[in-house]
């Protein structure tokens, strides 16, 4: 169960505007800590499945060895040019590593929908092509901050 934002509650997202908003965005951003203790942050596109992110990574990558280390993460999705328009929200909590790594297909019904899905918004294609070169992340937030600063206007 995601933490209830304290700040920022007048503008904060109600749980099916939140759920709209990262179900329609394609890219987030994932920030993890390096092995000497420097932050990373990398776009990444992802599907949202209502109640989890899920991340499909480059397995050779500063990111994936991070999280292999380090599991916590923090992951903004965001949109907007002017601050009237900024929203977004911020999801924190451990990642878990689903299927294969690196994936090429093997069967794992867990992942049969969300393979699918992510085939669908990101290529436009029903079947997610696996090039031997990524996996899967889920993140299931154990934090969640919003903000919509299109409702100042009515504040």
């Amino acid at each position: 169960m995601a933490v209830t934002q304290r700040r920022g509650r007048r503008i904060m997202m109600t749980p099916g505007e939140l759920d709209e908003f990262l179900t329609s965005r394609r890219t987030c951003r994932v920030a993890t800590v390096s092995a000497d203790g420097a932050p990373h942050a990398s776009p990444l596109w992802f599907l949202w499945d209502g109640t989890s992110l899920w991340l499909y990574s480059l397995t050779r990558s500063r990111r994936w060895a991070d999280l292999r280390r380090d599991p916590r993460v923090a992951v903004v999705v965001d949109a907007g040019e002017e601050y009237g328009e900024l929203r977004g929200a911020e999801l924190t909590g451990t990642v878990e590593f689903v299927g294969e790594s690196p994936r090429t297909g093997e069967p794992c019904p867990e992942l049969d929908a969300v393979e699918r899905e992510f085939a669908r918004k990101n290529f436009g294609v029903d079947e997610l092509p696996h090039d031997g070169r990524h996996a899967w992340l889920r993140l299931t937030p154990q934090a969640v901050a919003s903000w919509d600063f299109r409702k100042l206007a009515s504040l």
